[in-house]
Formats: structure tokens, sequence, C-alpha cells
């Protein structure tokens, strides 16, 4: 439904945000486990899943600061991106940037014990090459 000044209601809401991410998060878990089917060395495969769940941890921590400071700054007047061309003025911006990283620090914060689960369970099922000789 759309007020007068064009912008989309109801505004968004912290938990509708956070349930997006987390629901974006769990759909990157199994896209992670077909990425690491990509690299065929063991290693390899391990470390890549190793720096994903680092990298989801470094970017939940930011993302979720990030998003709930935008959000106490625009105090309660949060748009979505198709309301871009409703923004007035200088602080206008940060009310449609305020769902994105803390949808995206949501999102990596659900990724980032998915790609260490995926990592324990790749190192888990891999061969001792030290035992073999290879």
């Amino acid at each position: 439904m759309r007020t007068e000044d064009a912008i989309i209601r109801p505004l968004l809401r912290i938990r509708d945000v956070a349930a997006r991410g987390a629901l974006y998060g769990l759909a990157a878990v199994p896209l992670l486990g077909v990425a690491s089917l990509f690299f065929g060395d063991h290693y390899d495969r391990t470390t890549f899943l190793g720096v994903v769940g680092f990298f989801a941890a470094v970017m939940a921590v930011v993302g979720i600061l990030i998003g709930l400071l935008f959000w106490s700054a625009c105090g309660g007047d949060i748009r979505r991106c198709r309301d871009w061309r409703t923004v007035k003025g200088q602080a206008g911006p940060v009310t449609v940037a305020a769902p994105v990283p803390l949808r995206i620090g949501v999102l990596a914060l659900v990724l980032c014990p998915g790609a260490f689960g995926l990592h324990h369970l790749v190192d888990s099922a891999g061969y001792d090459s030290w035992l073999y000789g290879h």
C-alpha cells in the first residue's frame, strides 16, 4: 500500500529483515557445499571452507553492527530499496541503506556455522595423506 508520498507501507521491521537474512543464509549453505565440490584437492577444499567461514564471521559482526547503527539513526523510518525515489535530504539515503548491512550480517551469521560445519565434515571425511605417502 502506497501513501500520498509514494512510500510503500508498512515500513520494514527489524524482525522481518533479520528473518529474510536468515532465510538467505540457509539457502547459501547448500550453495557453498556445491561450490566446494569445484575444488579437486582435499586441502584446497578445506581451506576454502575455512576461509569462507572466517570471512562470514567477520561480515556477520560488521554487518550487524553497522545495520543496527543505521537502524537506530533512522528513528524507525526504514524504507525499502523501491522507495529510493522518495528520499529527500542528505540523511535520507540511510533510511534505505539500513536494512542492507543488517540483512547481510544475519546472512553471514547463518553462513558462518554452516561453512565451519562443512569444513569439519570435509576434513573428517578426507584420507590421511601422511599415512599413505601421497
